[in-house]
């Protein structure tokens, strides 16, 4: 079984019991149909050639209308089902892609495009609910129906039955050679839809540089012809898909006409009774109706197969390797140990080389060096994002391997250097999800004095990316998100690389006061940040060549030194 019917049979695990009733009521539909069919002829015959009155057919007529409406009532309930079953498997799906991605980190998905995660998480999820809603219904109502249905005929007229079991294999013969190209070039337009999807999503968030840059013409024309290639692919698959539906509807046709014409030589001669003959003319669309819209439904499967296949490729990239799973609930300040780690990220060049370094429970310690020297390797290490090739990482003394990660990422405050805010209100920007004190995170970090002045207070909506506020006070909600709940270990990347000197200011007395009682590992690119440091820890291609504290650092003359003046100018160390 492929990755991506494996994919579909895991989902569909998962919503085993919804969709044992989405096919049987399929299935009870259709066999309803059939006594439908049956009935009706009775009915007919007697009034046409019985000279029966109303009030002999009339409880016929009245079983007739409990079937169509309880046909009505199954179809209606099938619906209903096939949305439950689609939504809960959608979400089942979706559930795990996140996890994945969680799983995988920012460093893994680095070098994936936004608007390719975005694509794969939206319409690819999308791409696969009809598999339920509609193909499986399908398949159920066409291993069942056909059956019933030369059951139903065999005993009436044995001559149609065996009309019906010989052209009965000619349409899905029909069908898998009319939608093998149909299968391929719907793989062909996913990953065209894909790669139209992904573009786009990356071009408009990049937008600004574009235009900047008088990019945005050729980017314009760029797209253009992605789309122009996604909507080749689609009329392609449309193509094959009318050419398959047209093969099925015409050998079904003739199959009923030849049924049809046989019975009307047979009642011409008297071999047939006219109440048989007019059961099995209106058994015959019956018949062959499972079959065509199979056929119709295949497309629906195939789409589903093609979203599987991305989604599976996906599922499939290798994320932490890590089975730690011992509890980590350290509430004071961490000590933080790395013993001759190296880590690279699968470039054949290591990141960091057999580094070594201790930061003492309680110690703010500032990391510097030339961009590349393994500063961010060395928080992602820490974070859980990134796994060292050799050496170990103790966290209070115990290897970072054998924690459970989600213990240990909960007693993380991360301060980035460029803010990240959802569009969401103020207050759940602060807590995450989480239960606590919204107003007392945001007076912490000095939020509070332009939250207030905000339509709604904290209950106020922020755009995508914190739209319509300045840097310095998305940095602020930032820290009010770290005084929301505070961890033992406080991980930053310069927040105050890009806030004017007023702001900076602001910021920095919040993060002593954030800092205060928890170790504090700072990725420094101002003097300032340097300076306010317990001790400096100083990189250069992946190694540790300096530490020690600023003062007597300054005072050796070595590589620090030669930052210092770089570090003044409040540029990348």
């Amino acid at each position: 079984m492929s990755k991506p019917e494996t994919l579909l049979e895991d989902l569909s695990a998962s919503v085993r019991k919804e969709t044992a009733l989405l096919l049987a009521a399929a299935v009870f539909e259709g066999l309803l149909g059939v006594g439908a069919a049956f009935l009706t002829a009775r009915v007919i015959d007697a009034a046409v050639f019985h000279g029966a009155d109303l009030a002999a057919v009339l409880p016929t007529l009245a079983l007739l209308l409990a079937i169509a409406l309880l046909k009505a009532l199954l179809g209606y309930a099938g619906a209903q089902i096939g949305f439950t079953v689609s939504a809960r498997a959608r979400q089942s799906l979706f559930a795990r892609l996140l996890d994945h991605v969680a799983a995988l980190g920012p460093v893994r998905l680095s070098g994936t495009a936004t608007g390719d995660v975005a694509t794969t998480l939206t319409d690819a999820v999308s791409g696969i609910e009809p598999y339920w809603r509609q193909w499986l219904p399908a398949t159920a109502t066409v291993a069942v129906l056909p059956v019933a249905i030369l059951l139903v005929v065999l005993p009436v007229d044995w001559r149609s039955a065996v009309v019906f079991a010989v052209t009965l294999p000619l349409l899905p013969l029909f069908m898998v050679l009319a939608g093998r190209s149909a299968e391929r070039a719907n793989q062909r337009q996913w990953a065209s839809m894909a790669r139209l999807g992904g573009h786009l999503l990356d071009a408009v968030a990049g937008l600004a540089d574009l235009v900047l840059l008088g990019a945005a013409k050729r980017e314009v024309a760029l797209v253009a012809r992605t789309a122009e290639g996604y909507r080749r692919e689609t009329m392609k698959v449309l193509r094959l898909a009318f050419l398959s539906a047209l093969v099925l509807e015409f050998f079904a046709t003739v199959s009923i006409a030849v049924t049809a014409v046989l019975i009307g030589f047979r009642l011409l001669w008297g071999e047939i009774a006219f109440v048989d003959g007019l059961t099995v003319l209106l058994l015959a669309p019956a018949f062959y109706a499972p079959l065509r819209t199979l056929g119709t439904e295949r497309h629906a499967r195939m789409e589903a197969v093609a979203a599987a296949e991305r989604l599976a490729d996906f599922l499939a990239r290798p994320a932490s390797g890590r089975s730690g799973n011992e509890p980590f609930a350290a509430a004071a300040a961490v000590s933080v140990r790395f013993e001759n780690v190296s880590a690279g990220y699968g470039n054949g060049r290591l990141a960091l080389d057999g580094i070594s370094f201790e930061v003492r429970a309680g110690e703010q310690v500032a990391l510097v060096g030339e961009s590349g020297a393994g500063k961010s390797t060395i928080l992602s290490l820490i974070a859980g994002f990134l796994e060292p090739t050799s050496g170990t990482i103790l966290i209070d003394g115990r290897p970072l391997a054998s924690l459970d990660l989600d213990d240990v990422r909960r007693r993380i405050a991360f301060l980035p250097q460029r803010a990240f805010l959802f569009d969401a209100s103020v207050a759940d920007n602060i807590a995450m999800g989480r239960s606590g004190d919204v107003g007392a995170a945001l007076r912490a970090a000095r939020a509070d004095e332009f939250v207030d002045r905000l339509p709604n207070g904290a209950d106020s909506r922020l755009g995508e990316g914190g739209a319509g506020l300045s840097g310095g006070e998305m940095q602020r909600l930032m820290l009010a998100r770290a005084f929301f709940a505070p961890a033992p270990l406080v991980l930053m990347d310069e927040p105050t690389a890009h806030l004017d000197a007023a702001t900076e200011a602001v910021v920095g007395e919040a993060i002593a006061r954030l800092s205060d009682g928890r170790t504090r590992l700072t990725i420094a690119h101002r003097l300032k940040t340097v300076e306010a440091a317990d001790r400096v820890l100083v990189l250069s291609a992946g190694r540790l060549i300096e530490e020690g504290k600023p003062d007597e650092l300054r005072a050796r003359g070595g590589a620090f030194a030669t930052m210092l003046a770089t570090l003044d100018g409040g540029g990348s160390a």
